[in-house]
This record gives C-alpha cells, sequence and structure tokens, in this order.
C-alpha cells in the first residue's frame, strides 16, 4: 500500500484532502466580530471593573459610611485615611463615590429599560398592524419628539420632585426626585428606538417563517414576542447601550443643576453640585474624582455600544 501510494503521489495524481468548514452560529460570530474591535472590548472590560468597584466597595463600607461626617476632617485632600478626600462636612468622598454610583447606575438602568420596553412595543405594533394603528402611533412618536425632554425634567424635578418626599426601593430610602428623574428620561428617550424597531419589523414580518407560524394558527402575541422581538434584539441591545450613558449623563446634569436628586442621597451629579461652592477654597478632589467617574463610565458605555453595533451588523463579516 505504500509504494501505492507513493507511485500515485509521483505519477501526479495526488491525494484528496477534505477540508471540513466550520459553520458559525450568529451568537458566535457576533462575538467574534466583537471581540476583534479592541476598543470595544477595552469599554466593556473598564465597565465591568467598575461595577465591581461600586459592588465590592458597598460590602467593605456599610451604608451608614457614606453619611458619616466628621467635623474636625473638613476639606481634608486625599490621604492615607481619606482616599479621595472629604467633603464641607467632613464626610468621605471614596464611600459617597461608591454610594453614589449606584445610583447613577439604578437610574440608567431603570430609565433604558423603560425606553426600551416602549420603544419595542410602540415601534413593533405600528409594523406588525400597519395601517391606521401604524400612522397613528408615528404621528404620536413624532409629536413626543417635539418634546423638549431636559427641560421637562427640569420642571418636574423641581416642582414636583421635592413633594414626593421620601420613597423606599429594595429597602433603601431615596428622596421622592429619583422616581420623577427615572420616569422623564424613560418616557422621553424611546422614540429613536421606536423607529429603529418599527423599520427592522417592517422587513422581518413577510419572511416566509412569520407566514407559515400565521398560517398554523399562532396569535399575533405570539408571533410578536416569539419571532419578531428576539429578531430585533441587535438594535434593541445597541440602544440599550448607548441610552445607559445619555440616562446618567441626564442625571448628572440636571443633579449638578441642584433639581435632580436630593441631598442626603449622593450621586455622581450632585456631589459635583455641591463641589461648585469649595472651587475658590481649593477643594480640587470634591469634583475631579466624581467627574472622573463619570466621563470614565459614559466612555466605557459608549465604546462597548459602538462595538455592539459593528458586532451586529451582518455586514461586517467581511472583516473576519
Amino acid at each position: 500500500m505504500a509504494d501505492t501510494s507513493e507511485l500515485t503521489q509521483k505519477a501526479g495524481i495526488g491525494t484528496i484532502v477534505e477540508e471540513r468548514k466550520v459553520v458559525l452560529t450568529p451568537g458566535q460570530l457576533i462575538w467574534r466580530r466583537f471581540r476583534k474591535h479592541h476598543m470595544a472590548v477595552a469599554g466593556g472590560v473598564g465597565a465591568i471593573l467598575l461595577i465591581l468597584f461600586i459592588v465590592g466597595g458597598s460590602i467593605i463600607y456599610p451604608e451608614s459610611r457614606s453619611n458619616e461626617t466628621d467635623l474636625k476632617a473638613r476639606l481634608s485632600p486625599p490621604s492615607a485615611t481619606h482616599w479621595f478626600g472629604t467633603d464641607s462636612v467632613g464626610r468621605d468622598v471614596f464611600v459617597r463615590i461608591i454610594y453614589g454610583g449606584q445610583i447613577s447606575l439604578f437610574i440608567g438602568v431603570l430609565a433604558v429599560t423603560v425606553s426600551v420596553s416602549l420603544g419595542t412595543v410602540v415601534g413593533g405594533t405600528a409594523a406588525y398592524y400597519g395601517g391606521w394603528v401604524d400612522s397613528l402611533l408615528m404621528r404620536f412618536t413624532e409629536a413626543m419628539l417635539a418634546i423638549p425632554s431636559l427641560f421637562l425634567l427640569i420642571v418636574l424635578a423641581k416642582f414636583i420632585g421635592r413633594e414626593v418626599g421620601q420613597v423606599s426601593i429594595l429597602g433603601r430610602t431615596f428622596s421622592g426626585s429619583i422616581g420623577i428623574v427615572i420616569i422623564v428620561i424613560g418616557l422621553t428617550s424611546w422614540m429613536y428606538l421606536a423607529r429603529i424597531v418599527r423599520a427592522s419589523v417592517l422587513s422581518i414580518k413577510e419572511l416566509d417563517y412569520i407566514s407559515a407560524s400565521r398560517a398554523l394558527g399562532a396569535s399575533d402575541t405570539r408571533i410578536f414576542f416569539r419571532h419578531l422581538v428576539p429578531n430585533t434584539l441587535g438594535p434593541i441591545i445597541v440602544s440599550s447601550t448607548l441610552g445607559l450613558a445619555g440616562s446618567i449623563l441626564t442625571e448628572a446634569y440636571v443633579s449638578f443643576l441642584g433639581l435632580g436628586v436630593q441631598q442626603p442621597t449622593s450621586t455622581w451629579g450632585n456631589m459635583m453640585q455641591q463641589a461648585q461652592s469649595f472651587l475658590t477654597r481649593g477643594a480640587w478632589w470634591m469634583w475631579v474624582f466624581p467627574s472622573l467617574f463619570i466621563v470614565f463610565i459614559i466612555l466605557c458605555v459608549n465604546l462597548l455600544g459602538d462595538g455592539l453595533r459593528d458586532a451586529f451588523d451582518p455586514r461586517s463579516n467581511r472583516h473576519l
């Protein structure tokens, strides 16, 4: 057999080598494209590290430490005892950044959840049913786009948020302005996602498997949530990540104006608002560290969203 093989090779017949083609699933393709986006990977790692910092810090330092005052150490610069210094009443800035980050992320995640849910339902319903339903929902969406969300948030937070008083969430007590901030950001940021979902559903609902499901007697609700929504997860996930950064920045902006989350509940935004009164006294640490954390989380989330947008784009297969 060995001699015969050598003779056939010398005769130019050669050997046939079977090549196995590896077929990747859509999830594997998305993950491969995402890994090639190095800045997105760095953004994802940075976001994970920040979450671990916030969660781990709350385990090490009890919540009572965030409002614990030390009048003898007021406006102290960073030191071995207080890593990020202290504020005007002697509270540790490091501990307040930990718990302030929890509130900022909590507001951002809940606001994005509200906006994504509304955008998906409105845009998907308009595209699936069409006709007068599509016209009515899209005209409503366009009307919502005309509302100045930031102005509305400032007005409601000023005149309603403080009257709500205290609210209890997950066993913790917060100022009522938190709920106003979450609701207003969520109710005024779903319109762009609704348009994206509508365009996606319009292209999907005419496919053969949707017609087959309808012919087999599947209900509209089952078709919508079982077939249409899962096939629009790409735009939804990308919009969620980018919306999270926008929600955190909006909360920080309104809290910096003194109209968002009120003291003693700390967020990165109202920590900067408190620091502006002491800029002339050289207390640079009171605004530098909160602002750095705001910039860091927004940068990480935007990089992550940019990478996810490319990863969910099928035209990016040419880079594999």
